[in-house]
């Protein structure tokens, strides 16, 4: 069966402002106005390359639908979403609660038409419609929380079609893979509790948020060992993030044994991204991918969703989108990474003993998560 796809131009839509980047413009304190770095030109390009390069003709597409208010309110709270249509309603918008992340004018219907658009391409997976899918959202979301937005994140995509997958579909137990160079904090403490969702998150230790994402985060109560974070030295490259794959989230998968994996798609780890300092390259998310696609074969039916997140440099995301995007249609395309020279030698530099013992301490986690024998005994 074929890859699902979600795109819409309202995504493109979502209006971040006038910004030095990531801080708002404040010409008096020396900030001149310019664009800000959660832009739709990356997104744009993505859709653009997946569309130039033939490969858009062999998916199918998924028409996103806002998120209902009850598929909300599983993972935000109902204060939090009238803040968001408040800010949203302004005639020059607003911020998420963090005093950090834009609000444009309608961006709280966008930001749903995001989450909808999600929630029905996993249901697609699970009635059959296809194999897996992608959706090129726009606002991200792994790092909105319950009650607020933070980090460029509006709406949680995940955890409300993590929540919709469980509630709706009768899907037990939901994987959460997050590969975002950032931590994915939002999504963590949503399930923090939750031992029916496992939330795994690879990213550059210390890097965003401030202080969140180290070993020790794994989980409370009864989600006790069901939050697994892999915080990787800045510098890391594709051999430290296979290393980490093979050693934490594919045992992990293997013991957990989901119903669904969901994939929060993060290309910031790119050795070009301008938010973090980590060393991929395209075929490093290639790799990346085909290990998920594999899990899920093995796993769950080929059950694997992935949402778009981060990623912002907008001459090289694309070709990293388009490598993993491939690997879960099964196709290659005549398009190949015109950066490889360049890149791929930044990203294949050896396991180093720093990043090895980085990963050997969120492996030894793994073993907390209960086994499906175990789980039914």
């Amino acid at each position: 069966m074929p890859t699902g796809y979600v795109h819409h131009p309202h995504y493109l839509w979502h209006d971040t402002g006038t910004s030095a980047g990531l801080i708002p413009a404040a010409p008096l304190a020396g900030v001149a106005p310019g664009a800000h770095i959660e832009s739709p030109d990356t997104t744009r390009r993505i859709h653009e390359l997946v569309h130039a390069c033939g490969l858009l003709r062999d998916l199918v597409p998924i028409e996103p639908r806002q998120a209902t208010m009850v598929e909300l309110l599983r993972v935000h709270t109902g204060a939090y979403v009238q803040h968001l249509q408040e800010q949203s309603d302004l005639r020059g918008g607003g911020d998420a609660g963090d005093g950090f992340s834009p609000v444009g004018r309608g961006s709280a219907e966008i930001a749903r038409l995001a989450a909808g658009g999600l929630v029905d391409l996993v249901t697609a997976v699970a009635e059959g419609d296809v194999t897996n899918g992608y959706a090129l959202l726009r606002p991200p979301g792994h790092h909105a929380t319950a009650d607020t937005g933070m980090g460029f994140c509006l709406i949680n995509n995940i955890a409300v079609a993590a929540r919709h997958a469980q509630e709706e579909l009768g899907f037990a137990r939901v994987a959460v893979v997050d590969v975002d160079v950032h931590h994915g904090n939002g999504t963590q403490a949503i399930f923090y509790t939750d031992p029916s969702v496992l939330t795994i998150s690879l990213h550059q230790a210390g890097c965003f948020p401030p202080d969140s994402g180290g070993v020790e985060e794994n989980g409370a109560g009864d989600g006790l060992g069901y939050a697994l974070n892999v915080p990787l030295p800045p510098g890391s490259g594709q051999a430290a993030y296979l290393h980490a794959m093979h050693q934490v989230v594919l045992p992990a998968l293997d013991r957990f044994t989901p119903d669904l994996i969901l994939v929060a798609a993060g290309f910031d780890g790119n050795a070009w991204d301008p938010l973090a300092r980590q060393m991929l390259c395209a075929d490093s998310y290639r790799q990346i991918g085909r290990l998920l696609v594999d899990a899920a074969d093995r796993l769950c039916h080929g059950r694997l969703v992935a949402a778009h997140e981060g990623g912002y440099n907008p001459w090289y995301v694309p070709h990293c989108a388009l490598a993993f995007l491939e690997e879960l249609a099964g196709i290659t395309t005549p398009v190949t990474d015109p950066y490889a020279a360049i890149a791929e030698p930044y990203a294949s530099g050896p396991l180093l003993p720093h990043q090895r013992e980085a990963i050997d301490e969120a492996a030894y986690l793994v073993d907390r998560i209960a086994t499906a024998t175990n789980t039914a005994a």
